[in-house]
């Protein structure tokens, strides 16, 4: 059972499930095989498949039409599988279509300890939508850890996306960051809902908004020219991890007072 452990077995192991994602559907971000599509598991019995698999979390067994059937999480075997394949995160982003690709982002914060939300949408409440003309906001991906709430853009773009298109969509999402601050209902509403009703938010004041767009790709431009950082996929989990120490180069805004249970904090 030890030699299936090795990084050899276990290289072969993912690089033929990656082969099986590669050729399902992107718009589907759990897939489900036959036992025997898996070439791999040829090698074990049943009480072996089940102790090996016990050892992923991207992996399992479940019962349908009478039969078992191996059930793969796209997101979760992206982030396991970057050790033991000669592929990066750009690269596994292309088994996933858009939503896929919000998900992934998802997942990459959840693993640096923020509290996310996907698809996040609002209506504007303030004087903004007069100057915007910009009623609805949708937000793809929100995260928060300890006071810092990214507000993130998520694009699927090539590096021969244009400097004007990248900036122009960077400086929508500075607005939506904006629109967003001026409907403390909404960002209280929020932040409640992430962080749970019984979170004493008073101890957080102030928090941050960070507007980000990630990308598919990693580009030459690395902030627009309204400081609005621009990420490839492949950079996000050290960008997480520097956040502090080069957040005094980016645009965000400061958000000192909320409104929790009707009550002004």
């Amino acid at each position: 059972m030890s030699d299936f452990f090795s990084i050899q077995s276990l290289k072969q192991f993912f690089l033929e499930i990656y082969n099986l994602l590669k050729e399902g559907d992107s718009e589907v971000t759990e897939l489900w095989f036959e036992i025997s599509d898996i070439t791999f598991f040829k090698k074990f019995n049943d009480l072996e498949l089940r102790e090996f698999l016990e050892r992923f979390d991207f992996i399992s067994i479940q019962k349908g039409n009478y039969i078992n059937y191996i059930v793969i999480d796209k997101i979760i075997f992206i982030t396991r599988g970057l050790q033991f394949l000669e592929l990066d995160v750009n690269q596994l982003s292309l088994l996933l279509n858009y939503d896929g690709f919000e998900a992934l982002i998802q997942e990459i914060l959840s693993q640096n300890n923020y509290r996310t939300i996907k698809n996040f949408r609002f209506s504007d409440r303030s004087n903004l939508k007069y100057e915007t003309s910009q009623k609805r906001y949708e937000i793809d991906v929100i995260g928060i850890y300890q006071n810092h709430i990214l507000i993130i853009d998520a694009k699927q773009w090539k590096r021969k996306d244009s400097y004007g298109a990248m900036n122009k969509a960077a400086n929508l999402q500075y607005q939506r960051v904006v629109a967003l601050k001026k409907n403390p209902e909404t960002l209280s509403d929020l932040i409640q809902k992430l962080l749970g009703m019984n979170f004493k938010i008073r101890k957080r004041l102030p928090f941050t908004l960070i507007p980000i767009m990630v990308t598919l790709e990693t580009n030459w431009i690395k902030i627009n020219d309204n400081s609005v950082p621009l990420v490839g996929i492949n950079n996000l989990n050290s960008f997480l991890q520097e956040l502090m120490i080069n957040m005094q180069y980016f645009k965000t805004e400061k958000v000192s007072k909320l409104i929790i249970q009707k009550q002004l904090l």
